[in-house]
């Protein structure tokens, strides 16, 4: 049975009795802490906050059985954020022998670090109702449960998922004991998203917006800065191509029409944001749609309730939180096409 304790509890508790061990940093002495253990234990520790940089992890060396990391985390961006092999180098160094990199909405991998396997690890989707500690949850059944590490992480992801969906106790472990039940084969086949943090960035994301520098719309920087904050690599065609001025007369629009036109068949996906009914932007949604382009419209206003729109968009809503989701629901199977 796991067992959690605070600052006080750990002064007066003899930790010897405890194995696994499931470590979440924090304003304490972890190396004093994990010095109390019974040698050999079982240590997984949550570096996803409170570890800034390497040198805290070097400290623990041959004491970690398995790191668990974030990719908002301080050391993931500091170290890995454009290539992962610095991280997985440190782990190595240490003598960690599993790391569970959680990438949000993306899923996770799990990499062995003796024998150079990955795991990829799906995410389900879906309306969040307890965003507080899912991934707490994740790395506790990943930590503890007396599986192997694979097995381990897919049923940590399980629980996370339900984790998320709840704030009910009684309905939490319902749901967890239905999810356990599913034979670990058949939630490796459920399917879902997994999209690598490293590789959002070649699947390039094309902005059908009304991007304009005269125009104050604070609903698509806010929806550029949550996709780039997901890793991905937006073209805002407006900005990189140059934006005509409306008096411009017709013979002078021909550059901004090829340029954009090429960038567009350039990016994997389009998210469109068509407020104030932008007539540039809808046709590049149509666009998109006759070139078989993926279309995520995040419509805030509810302007654009049309059939054209609602129906050839991949996603249509006026949730960004959704609109996120079909982005990387659409990217993933964009990715995994590609690999197949």
């Amino acid at each position: 049975m796991a067992e959690v304790f605070c600052q006080h509890d750990l002064d007066k508790n003899d930790l010897k009795r405890f194995d696994p061990v499931v470590i979440f940093p924090g304003r304490y002495d972890l190396a004093a802490t994990i010095d109390r253990l019974e040698p050999g234990v079982r240590v997984t520790i949550d570096a996803a906050y409170d570890v800034e940089d390497a040198k805290f992890l070097q400290a623990l060396e041959g004491k970690i059985h398995s790191l668990v990391i974030s990719t908002s985390s301080s050391l993931f961006l500091n170290l890995a954020s454009s290539d992962i092999s610095p991280l997985l180098d440190l782990a190595k160094s240490i003598g960690v022998r599993q790391l569970l990199l959680k990438e949000n909405r993306g899923g996770s991998r799990l990499f062995d670090l003796a024998t150079g396997e990955v795991e990829h690890l799906t995410a389900t989707l879906g309306v969040t109702a307890n965003s507080v500690g899912v991934g707490d949850a994740f790395t506790a059944v990943f930590g503890t449960l007396n599986a192997s590490p694979r097995d381990a992480a897919w049923r940590g992801m399980q629980v996370a998922t339900a984790y998320s969906q709840t704030t009910w106790p009684d309905d939490l472990q319902r749901d967890v004991e239905r999810e356990l039940r599913i034979p670990i084969d058949v939630v490796r086949s459920l399917g879902g998203v997994t999209l690598p943090w490293h590789t959002r960035p070649s699947l390039e994301i094309y902005l059908a917006a009304p991007d304009f520098s005269y125009a104050n719309h604070r609903e698509i920087d806010f929806a550029v800065k949550a996709l780039e904050y997901h890793n991905f690599r937006v073209r805002r065609p407006v900005k990189e191509n140059g934006e005509a001025d409306p008096a411009s007369p017709i013979e002078t629009l021909s550059a901004f029409y090829f340029s954009d036109m090429q960038l567009l068949r350039d990016c994997a996906a389009v998210f469109a944001i068509p407020i104030d009914r932008d007539p540039g932007t809808l046709v590049e949604i149509g666009l998109a749609i006759e070139m078989g382009k993926p279309v995520i419209t995040f419509d805030p206003r509810n302007e654009n309730m049309n059939t054209m729109v609602v129906i050839g968009s991949t996603t249509y809503s006026a949730d960004l939180d959704l609109c996120l989701n079909g982005t990387f629901e659409a990217v993933s199977k964009l990715d995994q096409a590609a690999r197949t």
